[in-house]
């Protein structure tokens, strides 16, 4: 089993950039696509961002296309978000989480983070 522990969030202005870190524990993370989700106040957790196991291929949600790369170090077990002109919008807890499969459905994925806040201001 994986462990995960997300690194990184905080306050940011808006158009700031900010990069998350999750470092994974375990020898199976090489094994799992990983992925970010973020879940706002009074919202449901969403998918953001996901990264295959190679980390060859990366798939986003339109609201952060062009803005945030998710890329992965499997020599280092973790995987990275890089935030750059974010917005208020993007203010919520973001968790990593990984799969063996692949999606963007909540339910596939078998091991999440504990959460790390963000909060752009404007």
């Amino acid at each position: 089993q994986v462990q995960l522990v997300e690194s990184g969030g905080g306050l940011v202005q808006a158009g700031g950039s900010l990069r998350l870190s999750c470092a994974a524990s375990g020898r199976t993370f090489s094994s799992y696509a990983m992925a970010w989700f973020r879940q706002a106040p009074g919202k449901e957790r969403e998918f953001v961002a996901a990264i295959t196991v190679s980390g060859g291929y990366a798939n986003y949600v339109d609201s952060v296309m062009g803005r945030f790369t998710i890329s992965r170090d499997n020599a280092k077990n973790t995987v990275y978000q890089q935030r750059n002109s974010m917005k208020p919008e993007d203010t919520a807890v973001y968790y990593c989480t990984g799969t063996t499969g692949w999606g963007r459905s909540v339910s596939l994925y078998q091991v999440w983070g504990q959460g790390t806040p963000v909060t752009v201001s404007s």
